[in-house]
Parts: structure tokens; sequence; C-alpha cells
């Protein structure tokens, strides 16, 4: 931020996209809801870059930030853009209970041992080759598999498994992990150098998105986009530590420079009257919203929340997935009679949750589907029903595109495999 401020690149803090123009197979820009005068905004643009984050909150335990819901990814997806490989989503192993927060894996580098209640590390009967530095899914399904045979330990907020970080000495713990041992203390009164740290697998990252080649452009023109909410498909079914800065550093220069590149050969005039129609649609929406209604946003995104933690996480069954869809399709059902308490634009957070909602349940649909029929187990992606990787029937991108009804209709389409051969992953 305070580096696109020292460039002079003018910042709207208090925007809200609610929506994003695409006709004729080109996109024409977006209207945006101005949060401090709840006046909508028409803007239109040659060049739309969207840089919205994942996916994480459609999760109840999720250590993104409150703002990563996927609006965005479902704004494009509403707008008739395909999304890629949706099924695939990280949980990290290690987070702390009761708060979200991420216990890095900077603990585990440094040496932390996993307990279960018995005091076993018990990373030795999975991985004994990697112990607790195998990779992150491997380790979340160890810490899940150890809590649902029993070793885990009961707790108000949950069930957890022990971090154990005294071994270390507190000189160590001190220099090498202030943050975590200060996290510690003031979140749940805990000190890491005297208590093992009580933490639980939570959802971390989305390696699905909007469908974008190594230039962030999307098969429309004037559309791109970058980052955690765009699925180039550098991470595969599963992303490494650290790899995220490919999605922010890499590929946010590779945008700008395609970006600059396509304005020089000439890119389509956004049609006024096309956003203006488009500024008419949400107005309609917003006209909706602000009717009575039975149900309320928050109450609608708690369940689905829920119902993703327990049907679509760490390990996934058809039966679990078919009854997370029959939820989900009960509540997009109920999204159509959710009102807001107050019919006030500016500054009303529960509009814009409400608005963020229909693209979380559109975002859900796709991720269920995809999981539904991937029958394979691939990195993140876990189907105790089918528990391993299969290239012969499965090495091939998920595609979901909204259909006529809503619902998503996928496609698949071929990896492409480049320098590299796909390997069985062994440890």
């Amino acid at each position: 931020y305070e580096r696109a401020v020292a460039k002079g690149v003018k910042i709207y803090p208090e925007l809200f996209v609610a929506g994003l123009c695409i006709e004729e197979g080109q996109c024409h820009g977006v209207v945006a809801l101005d949060m401090k005068t709840g006046e909508l905004i028409p803007v239109s643009a040659g060049v739309t870059f969207f840089g919205t984050g994942g996916y994480g909150r459609v999760y109840q335990h999720s250590t993104n930030a409150l703002i990563n819901t996927g609006s965005g990814i479902g704004m494009a997806y509403q707008a008739g853009l395909p999304l890629k490989d949706m099924e695939f989503v990280q949980f990290h192993p290690t987070s702390l209970i009761g708060t979200n927060i991420l216990m890095t894996e900077g603990c585990r580098g440094e040496g932390a041992y996993l307990l279960n209640n018995q005091g076993e590390r018990f990373m030795q009967r999975y991985v004994p080759s990697a112990m607790e530095l195998a990779p992150r899914d491997i380790v979340s399904r160890c810490i899940q598999t150890e809590m649902d045979e029993g070793r885990g330990f009961e707790h108000p907020l949950g069930r957890y498994i022990q971090l154990d970080l005294r071994h270390l000495g507190s000189k160590k713990i001190i220099e090498r992990l202030p943050g975590i041992r200060n996290i510690c203390i003031d979140f749940i009164g805990i000190d890491p150098v005297l208590e093992p740290i009580p933490i639980m697998p939570c959802q971390h990252y989305s390696m699905g998105g909007i469908d974008v080649d190594k230039r962030c452009a999307s098969e429309l023109p004037g559309f791109y986009a970058g980052g955690e909410c765009a699925c180039v498909s550098v991470h595969g079914a599963n992303r490494l530590g650290g790899n995220s800065l490919l999605d922010t550093i890499v590929f946010g220069k590779l945008g700008a420079q395609a970006i600059g590149e396509d304005l020089e050969d000439g890119v389509p005039r956004p049609d006024e009257k096309a956003i203006l129609r488009l500024k008419d649609k949400v107005e309609e929406k917003f006209r909706r919203l602000a009717a009575p209604g039975a149900e309320k946003p928050y109450r609608i995104h708690a369940e689905l929340g829920a119902v993703m933690n327990e049907k679509v996480g760490i390990f996934r069954t058809r039966e679990e997935l078919e009854q997370a869809l029959d939820k989900l399709i009960e509540l997009k059902r109920r999204y159509g009679d959710v009102g807001v308490s107050s019919p006030v634009r500016y500054m009303n957070y529960e509009l814009t949750a409400a608005l963020e909602l229909e693209a979380m349940l559109d975002v859900s649909h796709t991720i269920i589907l995809g999981a539904i029929l991937r029958e394979e187990s691939r990195g993140a992606h876990f189907r105790t029903d089918f528990k391993t990787r299969n290239d012969g029937d499965w090495l091939k991108h998920t595609i979901a595109r909204m259909g006529d009804d809503g619902s998503p209709v996928l496609s698949f389409k071929d990896v492409t495999i480049t320098r590299y051969q796909p390997t069985e992953r062994k440890y």
C-alpha cells in the first residue's frame, strides 16, 4: 500500500465493488458502492484487474483475513468467467485454538514437536523421514487422524494437538519466535517457554480461482486477475510454504507488463451503456435486499462455514460432500429471503455482507461439485473413498462455469506438462 501511494496510485479505500460488467465477450469495468455516501458509481475501463484474494472465509475456521470471502471470484463467475480447480483448498496444520491465528511453519522449522494426548511425537508413525516438516497437507491429515481416533486433547473450543517448543529453551524461543510467543501470551494466556501450544488445522489457502494464463489474462479482452483470486495453477493441488510470493511479486509484475503491452496494442473501448445497465441491475438487487426478509446474511454465512468445515474439509467422502451440497442448495434458496436491517446504504456493512454472501454461496457450490466429481486424492484434496492419486483419469483441471439455472457446469481440460513429468510423492 505504501509503495502504491508513493508511486502516486490513486486509492479508493471506501469503494466496494458490487458488480463486474461483461457484455458481448468483453469486460467494460465495474459498478462500485461508495461506502461514505451510499452512491452507486459506474467505473468504465478498457482494462480491469482483480486482486481480490482467496475464498477462505467460506469456511468457519480460516487463517485468512475477513476480506477473503471469495466475493471477487464469485463476481467474475457470476459475470460468465470460468473458475479453475476450486476443489483444491489448503488446510494449515497449526493454528492457535479458538483464534484462527497461524502458528508459522517457523516453529517446526526451529524444531518444535507435535504431541498427542499420550505425549507421543506421532509424526514418527506417519512420515518418519520428514516428521513435523512434512508438507502441510500431510501434517494436517495426520493431526486430524490423531484427533478423530481419540488421541487429541479436549477443549470447549474444540479438539487440539500440542505444538511443543519448550525443549528449544527460552533464549531461542524469545530470539527466534518472539511474535509467536507474544500471540500465545496475549490471546490465550499461555507462554510457550513454559507450556505447549494448543493447535488445530485450519483453512489457509485457495489453490483454485479465476482461470487466467501466465500473463494474468482471462479468456475475455480487458479482464485480468492475479494473486490468490486467480488460478494460473503454479501451485497445482497443494501450495508449498512461501510460494504465494509467486502470486504477488511475480504475477503482479507479469500482469502489469501484460496490461501495458495490451494497452499499447490497443484495447476495445468500454461500452458506457453496458455499465449503466449493470448499475440498474445492482440498484434492483439493493432494493430487494432492503425489503423486509426473514433471513439475515450473518446467520446463513455461519451455517455455510459450519457445513464447509464439517463436510468439505481435510477428509472428504461422497456421502458427506452430497450432504454439503444439499445444505448449500437449501442456503441458496434461503438467500432469496435475505433482508438487511436498515435500508441505509452508507457504511452499511450488513448490506455488503449480504452482497458478499451471494458470491460465497456460488463459490462454495463450485468447491463442493468439483470435490464430488474428482474421484481421487491429489494434494490437499483427500477422498477417503478414493485414497490414491489417479493420473490416468484425473491429471486434468476442473473448469466451472455458471449455468443458466445458476448452478455450476463443470468440464475438464488437460494439464500442460513442460519440463518435469509428474511422479509419485514419497517420504
